[in-house]
């Protein structure tokens, strides 16, 4: 039996993302720099590590911590620790693989969406699968993400795969197709909180879709779809929130509770409209700009066949810009935390620009036509270059800032030395020191004053901290007092060039 062109054509573009997001690894590590382009890279890595070591879900060891948003993504990295696996190699190699996943399901939720004859003849042989699965080997934020250490790349192909599950359950009737969604559905929701987002969108669609299940068929065949839906969801959520609230007195993580108290006042200085526009606008930067005419023409398409299911990545990329514009409305490191949802615009995007050449119709239509199409190639094929070298420099300052200081930290403190420090990723990672987290992911009792330099400071006062570790513009009262006096500070020139400052350890007097 041979597999399909298309399918074929799928895993290939799998493989070239996979293969990009190790390139990724290798170009910044053939530069000497082996460690992560996000301080959070280190914080998985410690709950992994003592996860096997003590047994114990802990990222201080020996105290229970509820800070991890993403246990399923923990969890696959302590398996490499298991195993003894070098853990660079193993967290390279499950990202990897991770990206590769965004690309079969982009191309499995395209094919849905836009449900081309089997030989669409555009140039050759053109399935919507392979090239939506292309576009999201090709895309630059992608890439990062699966290098980047964090759960990014298989939130996104969890997320994505919640909702063509909807479009299949649309017309399923087996039961236990509703039981592996609802378990799909749990896996999203444990790589991260916003998991539910998705599911709560494509549940809803579903209840309407389906609405004559209850007004014409049996009432008690409907009621075990979605009880088995929703058994399969809370077998995988209900241990997790069970243990939040056992280990820190809420059902999510810390980290969802500090992050939004952190960034309060960013999102109390602008209108809520220029902060949408704000997380929107820079996941279009790259090659995606290009495909927005595709994208326009794959709604109209959807729309003309009255498919109003395949609507659904478009309703979740706008759900998740509206709600971290309202509670998260940051956008740097490449704006991290959306890069999920822009597989959600390429599945339209690739397919539809792909659709607006075979449409096109006389000589200026196709030649403007095919210009585009391969102008989005080219400037998402150059910027996969770019890419690699933003995550180099991203590299370069974790490591010459956090994982410097950590080390320094590991050879010159104390074992028993308290230290407050913000961020504590590679910190908790090399020093595995008594931790007062000043970002509220460990620490959670800061989160109501966390913003506030002169309760912070006697917080750490009162629970004996003997050493601040933070970028000197972080906490500027806090680091001007003169009983905090500097003892080591970095001389990371990236740092600068990029326009911040060096961090610094201070000694507590």
């Amino acid at each position: 039996m041979k597999w399909p062109k298309s399918d074929r054509g799928v895993l290939a573009a799998a493989a070239v993302g996979a293969a990009g997001a190790l390139a990724y690894v290798g170009y910044a590590a053939a530069q000497g720099f082996v460690g992560f382009p996000l301080d959070d890279g280190w914080i998985h890595q410690t709950y992994a590590r003592n996860l096997v070591e003590t047994g114990v879900w802990a990222y201080v060891p020996g105290e229970v911590s509820a800070g991890s948003t993403s246990p399923l993504w923990t969890l696959m990295l302590a398996l490499g620790y298991a195993l003894g696996v070098p853990f660079r190699i193993w967290t390279a190699a499950v990202g990897a693989l991770s990206v590769a996943a965004v690309a079969v399901v982009a191309g499995w939720v395209a094919r849905r969406l836009t449900p081309w004859p089997p030989r669409a003849g555009v140039w050759g042989y053109v399935d919507a699968g392979w090239v939506a699965a292309l576009a999201c080997a090709l895309e630059w934020h992608l890439l990062w993400a699966g290098a980047s250490g964090m759960e990014t790349a298989l939130f996104a192909a969890l997320a994505l795969a919640v909702l063509g599950g909807a479009m299949a359950l649309a017309r399923e009737e087996r039961p236990w197709a509703w039981l592996g969604w609802g378990l799909l559905g749990g896996a999203a929701f444990l790589t991260r909180p916003e998991g539910l987002l998705p599911l709560g969108l494509a549940g809803t669609c579903l209840l309407i879709v389906r609405r004559a299940d209850w007004t014409r068929g049996p009432r008690a065949t409907a009621l075990a779809r979605y009880g088995l839906a929703a058994a399969g969801f809370l077998a995988l959520a209900v241990p997790y929130l069970v243990f939040n609230w056992k280990a820190s007195g809420t059902i999510l993580p810390n980290t969802f509770y500090a992050k939004q108290a952190e960034y309060r006042e960013v999102a109390e200085a602008l209108p809520w409209l220029v902060r949408a526009m704000r997380v929107a606008g820079v996941q279009f930067v790259g090659g995606m700009a290009l495909l927005a005419p595709g994208m326009l023409a794959a709604w109209r398409d959807i729309a003309r066949r009255r498919d109003w299911m395949g609507f659904l990545p478009l309703a979740w990329w706008a759900a998740t810009v509206a709600l971290y514009a309202a509670r998260l409305p940051v956008t740097y490191q490449h704006g991290r935390y959306v890069m999920p949802v822009i597989p959600a615009l390429l599945v339209y995007g690739a397919p539809g620009t792909a659709l607006l050449v075979k449409a096109a119709h006389g000589r200026a239509g196709r030649i403007l036509s095919r210009a585009l199409a391969l102008a989005a190639c080219a400037v998402l094929a150059a910027f996969v270059v770019m890419g690699a070298r933003a995550y180099l420099a991203d590299v370069r300052i974790i490591d010459s800032e956090m994982v410097d200081v950590a080390r320094w930290l590991d050879a010159n403190t104390p074992p028993d030395a308290v230290i407050a420090v913000h961020d504590i990723g590679a910190v908790g990672y090399f020093t595995r020191r008594p931790l007062l987290d000043l970002a509220g992911l460990v620490s959670p009792e800061v989160v109501p004053f966390i913003r506030d330099e002169g309760r912070l400071y006697a917080y750490i006062r009162a629970r004996g901290a003997s050493y601040l570790v933070t970028f000197p513009s972080w906490y500027p009262q806090m680091t001007a007092r003169p009983d905090v006096v500097m003892v080591y500070q970095t001389d990371s020139p990236w740092t600068i060039q990029a326009g911040g400052d060096n961090m610094a350890v201070y000694r507590l007097r």
